[in-house]
């Protein structure tokens, strides 16, 4: 079968991690989509490493599947003149370059849209196209604010370890782009889809920040444990950490009857979540006490025939067992490239694109001559 995006060419200018983030997922979705690299070099992400697999960076292996690589030096003439025909042959362009290189380059969104008025131009920055900053993950998630509500109560600020200001922009980008299409499908407009890494650090702030600008409470760092809903955390068993959530009164019963301590449910300030959130380290002396003397598999078959939500905490190695992983052939021809699929399903269409991660400029004349051939 073919995707929802067959069709659509996407013309990908961008390294690093959030742009290839959001177009290997287009890609996934059935686009064509060319990578442009530099000569030689290509993305930076080539060099990340270790680890590597077969001479080639797990990083690396790990966004760019479904992807064609052609090389182009931008900073020559006769390159940007490449680009610029190839630009006017897509229906989309990203870059995230730091802002202003593209327009310097004579590649800015005014210009390859006067040549295609249907062109999507998506640009990822820190912090918008009109702010010539870098951004780099760090540092945007240090100040989106995630990191001061992340850790124990009395410890350090924690970043996430996963770089979630590069993927969550990658799928904001993605979401940009597909409602562009969408409209570009219905009127034939083009579109400037400008997605910064900072809004997209703020909006995941979500209930923290209504609390704060709707009810003046600022939130803390909590630890696994959850500043509005109370028993919903991280507890200590015997061989390791459980997570437990009880989202709801009705579940708290549930939980109390589970862990033997049914009476922790009529206790007044314990019925109600709220009082039970007032109340939190009154209540955890009990529940960390009932907790002790079963393992996490003991308590999840427990906890789950109880009906309340509860699981482990995996290891990496532990997660990726979870999922139907896909398979790619390795760049280097030596085995294969095992990813992570798309994340959702829409009816029968595959989950990956077919093309592995590709080697640096390994579709240089294939590309030019589909895309340019007639020119």
């Amino acid at each position: 079968m073919t995707g929802p995006l067959d069709g659509v060419r996407v013309l990908d200018f961008s390294r690093v991690l959030a742009g290839p983030f959001a177009t290997m997922h287009l890609a996934d979705l059935g686009a064509e989509v060319v990578k442009v690299e530099r000569p030689e070099t290509g993305d930076d992400t080539r060099s990340f490493g270790p680890p590597f697999s077969a001479g080639v960076s797990t990083y690396f292996l790990s966004i760019n599947r479904g992807k064609r690589s052609i090389t182009i030096d931008l900073k020559t003439e006769a390159g940007r003149e490449t680009a610029m025909k190839l630009a006017e042959k897509a229906d989309v362009v990203i870059e995230n370059f730091r802002p202003g290189v593209m327009d310097r380059l004579g590649l800015g969104p005014d210009v390859l849209r006067a040549l295609n008025p249907e062109l999507i131009y998506c640009s990822i920055s820190g912090f918008g196209r009109d702010v010539e900053r870098a951004g780099y993950d760090l540092v945007i998630q240090g100040m989106g604010g995630i990191p001061s509500i992340t850790g124990e109560p009395e410890g350090e600020p924690a970043k996430c370890g996963a770089s979630i200001a590069d993927l969550v922009t990658g799928l904001y980008a993605v979401q940009g782009i597909l409602a562009a299409l969408q409209r570009k499908n219905t009127t034939g407009e083009g579109a400037l889809v400008d997605v910064p890494m900072i809004d997209g650090q703020v909006a995941l702030l979500t209930y923290h920040a209504s609390g704060l600008l709707n009810a003046g409470k600022a939130p803390a760092r909590l630890g696994n444990h959850h500043p509005s809903i109370h028993p919903y955390g991280t507890y200590r068993v015997d061989d390791g950490h459980l997570n437990i959530a009880v989202g709801n009164d009705r579940l708290f019963v549930a939980f109390a009857k589970a862990i033997g301590k049914p009476q922790l449910s009529e206790e007044p300030k314990f019925q109600a979540n709220a009082s039970r959130v007032a109340h939190r380290e009154e209540l955890d002396e009990f529940i960390e006490a009932a907790l002790v003397g079963r393992t996490v598999a003991e308590w999840c078959e427990v906890l789950l025939d109880a009906g309340v939500p509860a699981g482990p905490i995996n290891s990496v190695a532990e997660a990726v067992k979870q999922v139907d992983l896909v398979s790619h052939a390795h760049p280097s021809g030596e085995g294969e490239v095992l990813t992570a699929p798309l994340p959702y399903r829409i009816d029968g269409a595959p989950r990956a694109a077919d093309l592995p991660p590709p080697c640096l400029g390994a579709h240089n004349d294939e590309v030019l001559n589909a895309w340019l051939g007639d020119d």
